[in-house]
């Protein structure tokens, strides 16, 4: 049996801006937007056709709607890893992508803390 993570949910103020930002700044694809009702869709981005993909879910109750931007408790949400850093680190900064931390350089890797439109923060990660 083979298993793996396949998609992870991030809920969202607004269906059409998070799609907005992660497509347009940070360059993922739209892979999926289907009206599930009138107030509900299934929205799905991703970096690259493998690997785990967000479901962009947008907040409908006031829990929900209480945890945009916080959904770890203020640690890093997410990890987008990249085989050129310096290459990536350049794009996101002219994109706008607001960065925590000057870039890293660690025993594994290559590593800035970034925060995506909401202020969830992300990894920006080169593994050696």
């Amino acid at each position: 049996m083979s298993r793996h993570i396949g998609m992870i949910t991030l809920v969202v103020r607004d269906y059409d801006e998070a799609i907005e930002w992660y497509t347009g700044v940070l360059g993922f694809s739209l892979v999926s937007d289907t009206a599930l009702s009138p107030t509900k869709r299934w929205v799905v981005v991703a970096p690259e056709q493998d690997g785990a993909k967000l479901l962009l879910a947008q907040a409908d109750t006031e829990m929900q709607i209480s945890s945009i931007g916080n959904q770890t408790g203020g640690r890093v949400a997410l990890f987008l890893y990249t085989d050129d850093f310096a290459r990536d680190h350049a794009a996101m900064l002219k994109s706008g992508v607001r960065f925590l931390e000057d870039p890293r350089h660690e025993a594994y890797g290559s590593v800035a803390v970034f925060e995506d439109l909401y202020g969830n923060t992300w990894d920006l990660l080169e593994l050696k």
